[in-house]
């Protein structure tokens, strides 16, 4: 009764108190990750906030899971971010996929992101920066594996949609004038109307 109570608590908390983060490391590469160092700068990302859309049908997975030892289980694996069903609106496709597990991450285990279907590198951290994510619905999940690839814990599958509006979109939305052509990305110069070459009668 007591362990069900306190895994309900850390369910409560978990949304208030992680975060994303990312810094530079010593060798140059910026690196996102909800546990920020002690010795660096860090900046810590804030998330937008997103719209909500009916759920969409998922088909149930196909993954097999291994059954743990005592001294492997995890009480709480969940994705923080984006929320289920949620609408992405981001013209360049970019988000961030972030999870967070309890308790952390057991020597020899890492994070795993599987977007529809096709999964990442593994990770030791449970932040998955996307970009250029096609418009349209997506299925992401986050496995815990060991180091032979097994999964441990995996959460379920759950969509998240992508809006990215289109230059046609754009161009219906503030049509292209004359001096927007070459200087908007929406109205390119192969685009722009050729004027017409008025010829002028000398006066009779």
């Amino acid at each position: 009764m007591v362990r069900s109570i306190l895994c309900c608590l850390l369910l409560i908390a978990l949304p208030a108190t992680a975060g994303v983060y990312t810094y530079i490391d010593a060798e140059g590469n910026r690196v996102f990750t909800d546990r920020p160092p002690d010795n660096r700068p860090v900046e810590q990302i804030q998330l937008a906030p997103s719209n909500r859309m009916d759920a969409a049908p998922v088909a149930p997975p196909t993954r097999v899971l291994t059954a743990p030892t005592e001294d492997q289980r995890y009480e709480v694996l969940r994705i923080l971010a984006p929320a289920p069903d949620a609408t992405i609106r981001d013209n360049a496709g970019n988000l961030i996929v972030t999870a967070t597990s309890e308790p952390s991450l057991h020597p020899g285990h890492s994070f795993r992101m599987v977007l529809d279907g096709t999964a990442s590198a593994p990770q030791s951290s449970p932040v998955f920066p996307l970009s250029n994510v096609d418009r349209g619905t997506h299925l992401v999940a986050i496995e815990i594996i060991d180091q032979d690839e097994r999964i441990i814990e995996r959460t379920p599958a759950q969509p998240f949609h992508v809006k990215r509006i289109s230059l046609a979109d754009k161009r219906r939305v503030n049509p292209c004038k004359k001096e927007d052509y070459g200087v908007r990305p929406e109205c390119p110069l192969k685009d722009k109307p050729k004027e017409k070459d008025i010829r002028f009668l000398p006066f009779m």
